[in-house]
């Protein structure tokens, strides 16, 4: 998995604000990147624009390899069991998860329930599980932690540790700490005009 991610000079316009100017960062194989900010800062525009999803007011983005992301748009039917919808996202991005990432992320027991009446933790590690599937050198997650209990929060810490021990790259838009070793820190209120 090789992967590389890099954005130069990004600033971001939003009703005729701009919530940030000069965001610049590259991220190699097995790289984290944690953006900090306060809500309203720009974490989740930011990783709007790094997906392709928004455009940047100014900048650039280059990116080797496909990227995945995880926000607070599920992406899951919410009327079919559990297994059912990560099956349906299994054959459009071709992956080969024999249910190991259901199981790592404590979803096994759940498979059968309809999406709609999962919790809030429960839907944010299935949307994780559709992601670790997927085969994305390049995970984007926004508040990855959100309605996570501890034990949750060690499942998903795991796999992203896993993924980037694998040569993947990580970026979370987080308010909250999480256990990145090694990773950067970007605080979006020094970019903020």
């Amino acid at each position: 998995m090789q992967a590389e991610l890099t954005a130069s000079d990004i600033a971001c316009l939003r009703a005729d604000r701009v919530l940030f100017r000069g965001v610049s960062f590259a991220c190699a194989a097995g790289d984290a990147l944690h953006v900090t900010g306060a809500n309203g800062t720009g974490k989740s525009s930011l990783l709007r624009i790094l997906a392709g999803l928004l455009r940047p007011f100014a900048g650039k983005v280059v990116a080797s390899g496909t990227m995945g992301l995880v926000d607070e748009r599920l992406a899951l039917d919410a009327n079919q069991p559990l297994g059912t919808a990560l099956a349906f996202w299994a054959r459009l991005d071709d992956a080969r998860d024999d249910g190991g990432t259901a199981a790592m992320l404590g979803l096994a027991d759940l498979l059968d329930v309809p999406v709609r009446y999962l919790s809030t933790g429960q839907k944010k590690r299935a949307a994780l599980a559709r992601l670790m599937a997927s085969n994305c050198p390049i995970w984007l997650l926004d508040e990855p932690l959100n309605g996570l209990d501890t034990d949750a929060q060690a499942r998903v810490e795991q796999a992203i540790a896993d993924h980037r021990q694998s040569g993947g790259i990580a970026i979370l838009a987080s308010h909250q700490p999480v256990a990145l070793p090694d990773a950067t820190i970007l605080a979006l209120a020094n970019f903020a005009r």
